[in-house]
């Protein structure tokens, strides 16, 4: 199935490449209505701007890593990632009372989805990188390696070891790795969602 961009994939290509000019876009005309509603729901300011960054650090890493096609409007897209990420961190406060529960029926089947595929990308994420950690420094040191650097050969010279033992040290760090994952109660919630 081959995605076609919306015009505001625009904003993806932008965080990408950092672009500045472009990033300040995204603040100064999508951030406004996001405060507005952290501050009408129980929060400030700061909060807002913490759910703002998350949410594009999110965005970031998902089209780096996969690729990731804007198929619909940035506004709605963007507001609606934040909006969840912020009733999320109301659920872990332990604070339920929202202000203004809006009307969502404006949300296109599109926009829902790729809200959810950038939940599941963000979660995902976030189990491999805590599982990462739980690796031991020589694990973590040579896959970070790996990640950077594709040629294997390359990697073997830069650690100092045989290739053939880099090889092998590869594949049983990143066994172990797809253990600890295949292991968490995380990993098993994200299938049954």
């Amino acid at each position: 199935m081959n995605k076609k961009p919306h015009a505001d994939h625009i904003y993806i290509e932008a965080l990408l490449k950092n672009d500045s000019k472009v990033l300040s876009d995204i603040y100064k005309n999508f951030s406004h209505k996001i405060v507005s509603y952290v501050k009408n729901n129980n929060g400030n300011s700061d909060d807002a701007q913490d759910i703002i960054q998350e949410t594009l650090v999110t965005i970031f890493h998902q089209a780096k890593e996969k690729n990731f096609i804007l198929t619909c409007p940035f506004d709605a897209y963007f507001y609606l990632l934040c909006k969840r990420r912020w009733l999320n961190e109301l659920k872990k406060r332990g604070n339920n009372r929202v202000t203004i529960l809006e009307d969502d029926t404006s949300i296109t089947v599109e926009q829902e989805q790729q809200v959810e595929e950038t939940e599941i990308f963000e979660k995902q994420y976030h189990l491999f990188e805590s599982k990462f950690k739980e690796l031991g420094a020589k694990c973590q040191e040579l896959l970070k390696t790996c990640f950077k650097i594709k040629s294997m050969e390359k990697v073997a010279e830069i650690l100092g070891v045989t290739y053939g033992y880099a090889r092998k040290k590869k594949s049983q760090c990143m066994g172990k790795l797809t253990q600890l994952v295949k292991n968490s109660n995380e990993f098993h919630q994200l299938k049954t969602n």
